[in-house]
């Protein structure tokens, strides 16, 4: 018999349907679950009171014969959408105990659509990191080996899916933080075209970048999940697009034979580690088999999309960061003497290193004398890196490489080096400049065992293409099926 946290959200959700098994029978399964992997430091905060008050009204709903497809299903929120049941504190001191009068919109719309919170999710402070080590509240530890990290900025929502705390979860991707860590953690991650989810009530880190999207075990999972959240939001998201929300299930089950899948040289140059570049290979000789083409592309701006990255990232952030003062919500310094003292103490408390890094690097750039020399520039080459994309869809349907150069690295191996980080982001970074919706499926294992992941990129409002090329990999491998051991 099938354990209940083996089952993925599409399974679980029609035994909720059939009534083989409660929502809130479900909802206390995962919430032990959580409380026996307290270890992994993937939860945050957890309320069992609001948990099962939400899992007795899908009861209820059910018993009156809704079918909604998520109606019932359990899931948890990385700590970066605000919650008004939940903490809320983008894994920062700054906001410690922070709870919102309202819910983002993400977690609104999963809730009309009837699923059940679990609880808030760890994640690097203000969603800046790669490795879910920068978060004011402990690391979180991969579960395929305690002693490396998950990826980041969504290492908590990762580890919750891989380990079996959770169904499924959100997550937030500004240069690669679903993909990164979905590749790390051995489970499938999309972050859609941006515009496509609202940003409301997304704490925010980089506003022309941060994009929402699920994660789970399984493409299925990702397009059920990202039907309910995406959609337009005009009254409350000035940059959310005017385009329906659709069922994205339906593009499952497809064909793809003959789809030209792109593979830029840029992705398997050297740098890429030889257990990734060949889980890679064997991934697109399998999607060969499935009748896909290769196609050999050039990415030309692959490089450039770092440095370009570190000066628009962090020139966003700065200015989104500096509302954290002291003044109106947030840390307060205890003692302080003037105003500008209780500015500098307030936020030398209460922001990590990195936080701080990444404001004096934006500060900078949008600095007099600085603001032509970098940060226009960078959005000239941005231009230009989205122009290489499109260029390369005219020669293929998808494109497809590896989503990091290396599988998960230990915990503090790059504590003194915060470039190696920045590094890691290399393959994710271009697509998130352009815009356009990426995905990671597992497709393999490389060094010690560890999951590598498979990138996929489509072209603007292709997630249905990406969802079903996934999903057509999937139904012939399994290496979305399994899982660590010890989360048994």
């Amino acid at each position: 018999m099938t354990l209940l946290h083996d089952l993925t959200v599409a399974q679980l959700a029609t035994k909720l349907r059939q009534k083989e098994v409660s929502a809130v029978e479900a909802a206390r399964h995962f919430l032990g679950r959580g409380r026996s992997h307290r270890e992994l430091g993937a939860y945050l905060a957890t309320d069992e009171d609001v948990t099962l008050a939400q899992a007795g009204a899908a009861d209820r709903r059910i018993a009156a014969g809704d079918t909604a497809p998520l109606l019932g299903v359990p899931i948890a929120h990385k700590d970066i959408f605000v919650t008004k049941d939940f903490p809320s504190t983008a894994g920062s001191k700054m906001l410690e105990g922070y709870r919102s009068p309202f819910d983002a919109t993400v977690v609104r719309r999963l809730a009309e659509a009837g699923t059940v919170t679990l609880g808030k999710l760890n994640c690097d402070e203000f969603a800046m990191g790669s490795s879910n080590e920068n978060s004011a509240y402990g690391v979180v530890k991969n579960p395929w080996d305690r002693a490396r990290i998950p990826g980041g900025s969504s290492g908590g929502s990762a580890v919750a899916v891989a380990a079996r705390l959770a169904p499924a979860a959100t997550g937030t991707d500004t240069g690669g933080s679903i993909r990164q860590p979905a590749s790390f953690c051995g489970i499938t991650g999309i972050k859609p075209t941006y515009g496509r989810a609202s940003r409301y009530g997304m704490i925010a880190y980089a506003s022309s970048l941060d994009q929402a999207g699920p994660m789970a075990r399984t493409a299925e999972d990702c397009a059920l999940l990202l039907s309910a959240i995406c959609g337009p939001d005009p009254d409350r998201d000035s940059t959310s697009l005017d385009v329906p929300a659709e069922d994205f299930t339906r593009a499952l089950g497809g064909s793809i034979e003959g789809l030209r899948i792109g593979v830029p040289k840029e992705f398997l140059a050297e740098g890429v580690s030889a257990d990734v570049r060949a889980a890679v290979d064997a991934a697109l000789a399998q999607y060969e088999k499935l009748g896909a083409k290769r196609v050999a592309i050039s990415l030309p701006r692959t490089e450039l999309s770092i440095p370009v990255y570190y000066i628009i990232a962090p020139a966003e952030a700065s200015s989104n960061l500096s509302r954290f003062d002291g003044v109106k919500f947030g840390h307060r310094a205890k003692q302080y003497g003037d105003l500008l003292d209780m500015y500098r103490k307030t936020r030398t408390e209460a922001f990590g290193l990195e936080v701080q890094r990444r404001i004096m690097i934006g500060t900078y750039v949008l600095s007099h004398g600085y603001y032509d020399a970098y940060y226009l520039q960078a959005q000239k080459i941005r231009r230009m890196i989205a122009d290489d994309f499109q260029q390369a869809f005219t020669q293929c349907d998808v494109i497809a490489g590896p989503v990091a150069p290396t599988v998960a690295w230990k915990l503090g191996e790059h504590g003194d080096d915060p470039l190696a980080d920045y590094l890691a982001d290399i393959f994710t970074l271009p697509g998130s400049l352009a815009g356009l919706p990426g995905m990671s499926i597992p497709c393999g294992f490389g060094h010690a065992g560890m999951p590598v992941g498979l990138q996929l990129i489509g072209n603007y409002f292709q997630e249905g293409r990406l969802l079903n090329a996934a999903h057509r990999f999937q139904q012939a491998t399994d290496f979305h099926l399994r899982k660590p051991e010890g989360v048994l």
